[in-house]
This record gives structure tokens, C-alpha cells and sequence, in this order.
């Protein structure tokens, strides 16, 4: 049983929803990613979303992209964001880190190599924006050999056959995008998200995350009364851009401490 399963499974159990919380790893500086990550961990979070950073981030609206860029400016690539992961699971072995991407930085690796030091680094997840369910068989299946958990996006626009492909070849959860377009987009429509999320349960088993526009207590409440997870990640980052780097980390334990809030209410 994967860290990700576990930490649902005991999340439903309680009837609590989980809050994934993302980052760009290395952004706002490389020696901050991994105190950002325990102190998300400390407001609440239940699974990490490490984004990895790259040049062309096609999924990202411009806040995540001006994250890429400032970890790009660092040369922070895959095996830094590995490093990352080991560097906290040296005091946090329990937390699950997904780490969220693109297909380049992968494949420059070999898909082989990735999954082996992925593994050893103690990461839990993957959502490769780029790597659809019907195109990596064969790397899902090397994912789950090692237990590590290959997640897969579903959006509005999905058909019946892309979902039926999500439900069987991805684990740990499902990651539905709540909004056409691309992340940081606002205006949720959650009687349309509980539409959409009721339609893939009857295909896909597995718990399901809703991210794209979840920016407040507010709507993450909405969100999560209709899903099992809620997913933020440019709220965050909006954050890490309007605080200063020495109080960055308090400021995004506080936000996430008030998201937790609001869903536990």
C-alpha cells in the first residue's frame, strides 16, 4: 500500500479531505524548498505536490511559469528536485511528495534511471502533464512496480475513453482540473465540478483531487464537499512572491493552516 493510498484511505476513514498543497521546487530559492515543505506539512497538509521546473510549461499560467523561471535562473533541474525529497524524508517519512512535470526532463534521465532514483530519493507520485494514460503503459507500469503511484489529469473536455484509460492505468489518486485552460484561473462552477466528479466515479475507483482556481478557504470548502482532495498551488505561490524570502516559510504555513481550517469545519 502506497504512502498516497494510506494517507486517504485514513483521511475518508476519518471523514476529513485531503489538502495538497504545490510548489515549485526551488522557487523562491533553492535552499528554501525544502523548509517550505515541512512548514506546509505543519499548516495542514496531507500530500505534497513538488512541481518540477522547466522552460516550457505548457499546463501553467503565469504565476507558476514566473515560478519556473526564477528555479530555472538556479539551474535547479530533476536531480536537485531529487535531492529535495531526500533531503526531507530525513525528517518527515511519512508525508507523500508527488512530483508534478513534464515528459523532457524524464526522458533526458531515461525513463529507467527516473523511476530507480525516484524511488531511492522516497518520492510517492507523478503527474506528468504530458504523458498520456494510452501513451506510458509501460512507464506507469514500471512506476507501480517500485510503488510509486503514476497519476493522470482529467478535465472538463475528458472523454468516456480517456477516463476509462485514467482508471486503469493510473494509482493513488486522480487529479481532476476543475477549469478549461491553464492553472491560476479563477471563477470554480462547483455544481458543474460535482457533475463532472459524479460522471468519472463511475469509471475511476480512486480518490479524487480537484485543482485549477482553488484560491481561498472558500472555495476549497465548495471544492472539497464534492471531492476528495483539493489541490492549491498558484495561491502559493502568490504568496512566496509578496513575502519576504526569511518569512516565506511562516507565511505559507499560515495560509495552508487556514485552508486545513475550513475544510476540517
Amino acid at each position: 500500500m502506497s504512502r498516497i493510498h494510506s494517507t486517504l484511505t485514513a483521511l475518508a476513514a476519518q471523514k476529513r479531505k485531503g489538502l495538497i498543497p504545490f510548489i515549485t521546487a526551488g522557487d523562491p530559492s533553492p535552499e528554501l524548498t525544502v523548509p517550505l515543505m515541512h512548514a506546509l506539512v505543519a499548516g495542514g497538509a496531507d500530500i505534497l505536490e513538488l512541481g518540477v521546473p522547466f522552460s516550457d510549461p505548457m499546463a501553467e499560467g503565469p504565476v507558476i511559469q514566473r515560478a519556473c523561471e526564477r528555479a530555472l535562473k538556479f539551474n535547479v533541474g530533476m536531480r536537485d528536485v531529487l535531492g529535495y525529497v531526500r533531503e526531507f524524508r530525513k525528517t518527515d517519512a511519512t508525508t507523500p511528495v508527488v512530483l508534478m512535470g513534464y515528459a523532457n526532463p524524464i526522458e533526458r534521465m531515461g525513463q529507467a534511471a527516473f523511476v530507480q532514483a525516484a524511488k531511492e530519493a522516497g518520492v510517492d507520485g507523478t503527474i506528468v502533464v504530458d504523458y498520456p494514460p494510452e501513451e506510458c503503459e509501460e512507464f506507469s507500469a514500471m512506476l507501480k512496480a517500485v510503488g510509486i503511484d503514476p497519476i493522470f489529469l482529467l478535465a472538463p473536455t475528458s472523454t468516456e475513453e480517456r477516463i476509462r484509460q485514467v482508471a486503469a492505468h493510473g494509482s493513488g489518486f486522480s487529479y481532476y482540473v476543475s477549469l478549461k485552460g491553464v492553472t491560476g484561473a479563477a471563477h470554480i462552477d462547483t455544481q458543474e465540478v460535482a457533475a463532472r466528479i459524479a460522471a468519472i466515479r463511475q469509471h475511476v475507483k480512486l480518490p479524487i483531487g480537484v485543482g485549477f482556481g482553488i484560491r481561498d478557504a472558500a472555495t476549497a470548502k465548495a471544492v472539497a464537499a464534492v471531492s476528495d482532495a483539493v489541490v492549491i498551488g498558484s495561491r502559493i505561490i502568490q504568496e512566496l512572491e509578496n513575502t519576504p524570502p526569511e518569512r516565506a516559510t511562516e507565511a505559507v504555513r499560515s495560509f495552508i493552516a487556514g485552508i486545513r481550517q475550513a475544510l476540517d469545519e
